[in-house]
């Protein structure tokens, strides 16, 4: 279990976490939503200690990461930002190897190819694995990052923002993936994500954050309604039930 105790982040005289606990449950998707600058990826980034926290305690499986080393942090958490930026030109079967690293240092062995090999089946990327990332569409590109993350094999998967730049078939595709780790393989995955309807569709649990702070969470049945969401973002949203999911309607 992912335990976040009194944390909070300052940026100058602006706190973008505010004194934030919340418990992330294992073996479920769990989704921060929330309006823009509300602290969502900046609570992910706390959790996977790819950003420093100023107050609080955060504790992976009751052990603060603080005092994990990054070795061994890097085989229980798996991370993807938002923005990816790598400066040399790599295939995607390349790319996807990166994730191995935490186990082979570089030197890759039979049983890190076997998840590489499997990584890329998931996102189904066979016939381009031999591709260049600056050949590929962006929607491509974000499938081969999150192949990364996925042969990186760890118990927690966390994903900022990760149906950027998809169509709709492959931000299903994404989220069946997730769904699919969850429910097959027992991993915990925590995820921003702006659309509310694949939150409703995909999420066992739900975090809404505002001006820093967590405004509701609980089950996705329970915060997927419409005065809960109006407190989240300040709009009148109608909720309609659709093959047993609540959708969200809030483009009138």
């Amino acid at each position: 279990m992912v335990e976040v105790i009194g944390v909070s982040k300052q940026y100058g005289n602006k706190k973008v976490i505010d004194n934030v606990s919340v418990n992330i449950v294992k073996g479920k998707i769990t989704s921060f939503i929330g309006p823009n600058g509300a602290g969502k990826s900046t609570l992910l980034s706390m959790i996977s200690r790819l950003l420093a926290k100023d107050d609080g305690n955060i504790f992976i499986d009751g052990k603060e990461i603080g005092q994990c080393k990054s070795n061994d942090l890097a085989k229980k958490i798996a991370i993807l930002k938002q923005s990816n930026h790598i400066n040399i030109r790599l295939t995607i079967r390349e790319l996807v190897s990166f994730g191995r690293f935490p186990y082979s240092q570089g030197n890759l062995t039979k049983e890190d190819w076997k998840y590489i090999d499997e990584a890329i089946a998931y996102m189904e990327l066979q016939d381009i694995q031999h591709k260049y990332l600056d050949q590929l569409s962006g929607g491509q590109k974000q499938r081969a990052y999150i192949a990364m993350v996925i042969a990186q094999n760890t118990e927690y998967v966390l994903l900022d923002e990760p149906l950027n730049n998809l169509d709709m078939k492959h931000s299903v595709q994404i989220m069946k993936v997730l769904r699919r780790l969850v429910d097959e393989l027992g991993k915990t995955v925590i995820i921003v994500i702006h659309d509310i309807n694949f939150a409703s569709c995909y999420s066992d649990y739900i975090v809404a954050l505002k001006d820093g702070r967590i405004v509701k969470e609980g089950l996705a049945d329970h915060i997927i309604d419409s005065s809960i969401l109006k407190e989240i973002y300040d709009m009148d949203i109608e909720i309609e039930n659709i093959n047993e999911n609540k959708i969200c309607v809030y483009f009138a």
